[in-house]
Order: structure tokens, then sequence, then C-alpha cells
């Protein structure tokens, strides 16, 4: 199995090789194993909250709790993009753009390996976005 750093040093003409598809297969099921057991987690924890009569504990808690429900949505919301990742891999689209069809940067994919779009379009993508929002 490939290293990051030696992945990192491959040429262009190996990107998305079955090394580096193994590579990012293996990354994205451990990501999805860590997320359910930090959902479980924290699950945990937040049935654990015991509600005190002071208020500023009770604002504490409630606002313990409201970080944890957001952690939760965001780890649970991303679990379904790893999947699609995987299926990606599977189908042998992983590491390309869905939009211009390019490569994404190998560096890109470490960060986010969920990512569909390579940072170009994504940058433009949220410029359309802030110019929709700002109109």
């Amino acid at each position: 199995m490939l290293t990051q750093e030696q992945l990192l040093a491959m040429s262009e003409e190996d990107y998305m090789n079955d090394q580096q598809l193994e590579f990012f297969h293996n990354l994205l099921v451990n990501m999805k194993q860590e997320i359910r057991e930090q959902i479980e987690t924290a699950r945990e924890e937040i049935g654990k909250i015991e509600y005190e009569a002071d208020e500023l504990d009770k604002a504490s808690q409630e606002e313990e709790r409201r970080l944890q429900l957001r952690f939760l949505d965001r780890q649970t919301k991303l679990l379904p993009k790893i999947d699609e990742a995987l299926k990606r891999i599977e189908d042998g689209e992983f590491g390309y753009c869905e939009v211009t069809g390019e490569p994404i940067t190998v560096p890109r994919l470490l960060a986010r390996p969920t990512a569909t779009l390579c940072a170009e379009e994504k940058i433009r993508q949220e410029q359309q976005e802030r110019n929709y929002r700002d109109s």
C-alpha cells in the first residue's frame, strides 16, 4: 500500500492507477469507520447530559449540546458523500471533476477525498453563488 508521500511523488501519467485507487479506497473506508465511531460517542455523550438547576450551568450545557448536535449533523451528512466516493472508485470516475472531466489534484483529494469538483470549478461555483447571493 502506498504512503501519502509516495502518492504525492507519483507522476501525472500514474494518475488514478490501481495503487492510487486502493489508497483512496482504504482512506475512505477508514474515514467512514472513524466517523461512525465519532457519531456513536457523541450520541452517548448527549444522552449522558444531566441538567443542573443553576441557570449558568444550564446555559453552558445547552451550548455544549447544541455544538454536539451540529457536529453529529455534519458527520452524518458526510457518510453518504463517502459512500458516493467509494462508488466512484468502483465506477472508475473517482478523481475527475464531474463538470469539466479534468483530474482533481491529488493534494485536493488528500484534503477532501469526497471532492467531486476540481479546484478551479469549485472556485467558479463559489463565485457564482456569492454573486447570486449579493444581487
